[in-house]
């Protein structure tokens, strides 16, 4: 009687086996990375970088319109928020400001009130016209009602009177060519000089301004001078206020060039071009 052959162990049978898969899917692995290596390679540096570029580009136009958007979103709710405060609040103070007057003629006539109640009433009145005051300031530095009813001419020169009151520097303004600006042009212009006085000032030292405001029939032109401490804008130290940066960014939106030129002890020149819709600089 013949003896059953030997039973051969799963184990063993499954090592050539995975073995062979592995080899399989090594030679597979090789063959892909081999293919892809040599896909990459069939583009050059060049065109690598030309995506590179264009992945920048892409990403940088969609951050410039995302600024974009929120500035002129911005600039909309100041709109609604000084015409909110000139009509409401206004509203409110002249009528406070009418109470007062009715009461302080009624008291005049009464020989019997106490001076006391007089001064307070006089008091009051100040203290309404001053926050009054502090209502026309706060809207035209939100949205210049002269900006929107009489043009950038008007606004500009209302604001540099305002500045030069306030501060004691000395304020100079030139118009060549004055006509009409389109809206978006003029805000952006108006609140490039706005965010320059803002620094000029505190910080520069100056005494000094000159603007001088130009159109041609290719762009608007806006310079202000001043005769401050000036900066080097070469220094490790020097960083574009972030005002700066928006009314700059404003400006290359319309497609238009912001440029300061300055030295320390030199004093700072500030000029902005922006070309006029159509013309061949648009």
């Amino acid at each position: 009687m013949s003896r059953p052959a030997p039973r051969t162990s799963p184990s063993l049978l499954s090592v050539p086996l995975v073995a062979t898969l592995l080899a399989s899917l090594a030679i597979a692995a090789t063959f892909i990375a081999s293919k892809a290596s040599r896909r990459a390679e069939r583009r050059s540096p060049r065109e690598r970088g030309d995506d590179l570029e264009a992945l920048v580009e892409r990403r940088t136009l969609e951050l410039a319109s995302l600024s974009t958007h929120l500035q002129e979103l911005a600039e909309k709710e100041k709109s609604e928020l000084a015409r909110n405060l000139h009509d409401e609040l206004g509203g409110l103070l002249t009528a406070a400001k009418m109470d007062l007057s009715w009461l302080q003629a009624r008291l005049a006539s009464d020989m019997s009130a106490e001076p006391a109640v007089h001064q307070r009433l006089q008091q009051l009145g100040a203290v309404l016209d001053e926050a009054m005051d502090v209502k026309r300031r706060v809207v035209e530095d939100l949205r210049p009602s002269l900006l929107d009813h009489f043009g950038l001419a008007t606004a500009l020169r209302a604001y540099l009177e305002a500045v030069s009151a306030k501060s004691g520097l000395a304020c100079e303004m030139r118009i060549v060519g004055e006509e009409p600006v389109p809206q978006d042009v003029a805000i952006a212009l108006f609140r490039v000089v706005q965010e320059a006085l803002t620094n000029i000032v505190p910080h520069a030292a100056a005494h000094s301004v000159r603007l001088t405001l130009a159109s041609d029939p290719r762009a608007y032109a806006l310079t202000l001078a001043d005769d401050g401490a000036g900066v080097d804008l070469a220094s490790p130290d020097f960083h574009w206020p972030h005002g700066f940066a928006s009314v700059r960014h404003r400006v290359w939106a319309l497609g238009g060039q912001l440029s300061l030129r300055t030295a320390p002890g030199g004093g700072s020149i500030l000029e902005v071009h922006v070309p006029r819709r159509g013309s061949p600089a648009a």
